[in-house]
């Protein structure tokens, strides 16, 4: 399967993890995928309401920039018992990953629905100006004590809706086939190989 008229493109972040995933995602495309900060360094700011608006503004300024196509994403963690925060602003909760974990179980220690979901947005931006959009959830819920060290962000903490073993402890091609960010990546390419059209 080819992307037709799609070689090359740029990942839009300067998370290492994020581009190992992706690369491996979009594998079937035969598209070859660079790390943005090898081509251009960026820091774009994330201002915008939502998951896609926020993805739509780093592709566009990777776009911009490098003149290369450029796809990014954005995503977060949703707590219905938080009133589905921390959302948007999942990666600045804390510094770091654990602080970000020790800060969401802590607001949701005694709590006893544990419902939670893990959302992504895919914006590939066009050096033309033209730019696809796609969304991904993946449901599942959240554990009261980290478990397991793969992944990243909240994966320690979060089982998907019908495992009983977190992201962290599940393994890499288990989570690249359920994720929300592999969901939001089979509708960009089922859009880039042209079994859909972009409505």
């Amino acid at each position: 399967m080819r992307a037709p008229g799609l070689e090359r493109l740029l990942f839009a972040s300067g998370n290492r993890g994020k581009y190992v995933e992706v690369v491996d995602l979009f594998a079937p495309l035969n598209i070859d995928i660079l790390y943005g900060p090898d081509i251009v360094v960026l820091d774009v700011e994330e201002t915008g309401s939502s998951y896609e608006s926020n993805a739509f503004l780093k592709a566009k300024a990777y776009a911009v920039a490098s003149g290369m196509p450029a796809l990014a994403d954005d995503s977060g963690m949703e707590v219905r018992a938080l009133n589905w925060e921390p959302g948007i602003f999942s990666a600045r909760v804390a510094p770091t990953d654990g602080e970000r974990i020790e800060t969401i179980l802590g607001r949701m220690r005694g709590v006893a629905d544990r419902y939670a979901r893990y959302v992504a947005a895919f914006a590939l931006y066009f050096p033309s100006g033209s730019c696809i959009v796609t969304e991904g959830v993946c449901p599942g819920t959240l554990g009261e004590a980290p478990a397991g060290d793969r992944g990243f962000g909240y994966d320690p903490v979060f089982s998907p809706s019908g495992y009983d073993r977190t992201f962290g402890e599940l393994p890499d091609e288990v989570k690249r086939k359920i994720s929300h960010r592999a969901v939001a990546g089979y509708r960009l390419m089922d859009i880039l190989s042209g079994n859909c059209v972009v409505e």
